[in-house]
């Protein structure tokens, strides 16, 4: 039997150095507790590319340092966003008593009784080593651009899942054979399984997945090691496993789950496994569906605690509220948290036209349409329009100053009653318009 510890998704950059060094810290002092046999790192140690002078680039080697001291280690290439291809090379370097393989081609390599990692020259072993301890079959991301190119994009994503299938399935025999010699066997890639669920809880069902559980275990190793999914989940079949770590930390608001590594104990016919949680770091999402209720905030607060906490608000708000949300006062609220994010979402305010405007001749029946639409009445409005077509704006202004001097309108010369009561009209509105 060998002990192996499993990390994943360590994440190392200048945003998630704190997080990612404190659990990925913790869980190498309990592994060396533990005294595991080797130590596998299932892709994503970096967030992106990191400068050689980076202290999170400097935190990660000091700590993979640290680790090699213990056990030997094996790196897997992950995704090319998060480790940018060549990342892991540096790491080959790191003197240790254990040395550190960097598995960034598909291929197998066997963990010899005295700690030495043996890479296979071809995808796989054509004859197993001697002195083997354990054999590992490295499958990390691939490339879709490269299959994309050969195959088309509309098929390449079909594609890659088809030829991984192909691909694990040829490392059986090599798994069988050392089954068969008392070796424990053990698979390790990075990519989608198809139906896990993520960390904020969707389930992953399409067809552009790299793999499905009948494909992993297609290839017979008794134990399946994965990265990329930052939920720790399962699955067993006649003994053998297949299991994603999860990340080490929390790096984003609404994961769910426990966060760790995974402690293995894989013989040639069993694979054991157990979660070893890490101190990751704390989130609550605390949601509104309108403004803020500073009432209901208050009794959130008291249900949970905040303290050391990373909080995050949410709500939802017309644009004519915004400005009745008090940031302030819900910063003071959460002064406890060890950080605090609100996040309101403006709703814009629509206006649809009204149909039948466009297609209408002249402004009257465009006035019509508008106000069947409005339900308002038309015609107070039909009179303002016909005043404005008859008489010159200067008698119509004269009017509505008129007017706010509490003047009569009735004596305007040479102004009939209906073009008085429509000058009325056009006054009203004019002194009701917010211009």
């Amino acid at each position: 039997m060998i002990r192996i510890a499993q990390f994943s998704d360590l994440h190392y950059s200048g945003k998630h150095l704190a997080e990612a060094d404190r659990c990925f810290s913790h869980a190498i002092e309990r592994a060396i507790a533990l005294k595991v046999d080797a130590a596998v790192i299932s892709g994503d140690s970096t967030d992106h590319a990191l400068d050689m002078h980076a202290p999170a680039a400097l935190r990660l080697a000091s700590n993979i340092r640290r680790l090699a001291e213990h056990c030997p280690i094996l790196m897997l290439q992950g995704t090319y966003s998060h480790e940018p291809p060549g990342t892991l090379a540096l790491f080959r370097l790191l003197g240790g008593r254990y040395p550190v393989h960097v598995a960034d081609r598909i291929g197998q390599v066997a963990l010899s009784r005295d700690g030495n990692w043996t890479a296979s020259d071809d995808w796989r072993f054509e004859q197993l080593p001697s002195n083997m301890r354990a054999l590992f079959s490295c499958v990390p991301t691939v490339n879709k651009a490269t299959v994309a190119a050969a195959v088309g994009a509309a098929t390449a994503a079909v594609a890659v899942g088809e030829q991984l299938g192909v691909l694990l399935a040829g490392f059986a025999p090599a798994n069988q054979a050392a089954r068969e010699s008392g070796i424990p066997t053990i698979g390790v890639s990075h990519g989608t399984v198809y139906g896990c669920m993520t960390e904020h809880g969707v389930p992953m069902a399409g067809f552009d997945h790299e793999f499905t559980t009948g494909t992993l275990f297609g290839a017979q190793a008794q134990a399946f090691m994965l990265g990329h999914i930052h939920r720790h989940q399962e699955w067993e079949a006649n003994g053998r496993r297949i299991a994603y770590a999860g990340s080490i930390g929390r790096f984003h608001y609404g994961e769910d789950g426990e966060k760790g590594f995974l402690l293995w104990e894989v013989d040639a016919t069993t694979a054991r496994l157990a979660l070893d949680t890490t101190p990751a770091r704390r989130t609550i999402d605390i949601c509104f569906e309108g403004k803020p209720d500073i009432d209901a905030l208050q009794a959130a607060i008291k249900r949970q605690e905040v303290a050391g906490a990373f909080v995050r608000v949410r709500w939802s708000i017309g644009d004519e509220d915004r400005h009745e949300v008090d940031r302030d006062a819900i910063g003071r609220m959460l002064s406890a948290a060890a950080e605090v994010k609100l996040e309101g979402r403006i709703v814009p305010v629509v206006r649809s036209r009204a149909a039948g405007m466009s297609q209408a001749a002249t402004i009257a029946d465009k006035v019509s349409a508008w106000a069947r639409a409005a339900e308002a009445k038309a015609e107070p409005l039909l009179a303002c329009l016909e005043c404005l077509h008859t008489f010159a704006p200067e008698v119509i202004a004269s009017d509505i100053l008129e007017r706010r001097s509490e003047a009569s309108v009735q004596n305007l010369p040479n102004m009939s009653g209906s073009a008085s009561h429509a000058a009325s009209c056009v006054a009203a509105d004019a002194m009701q318009s917010p211009a």
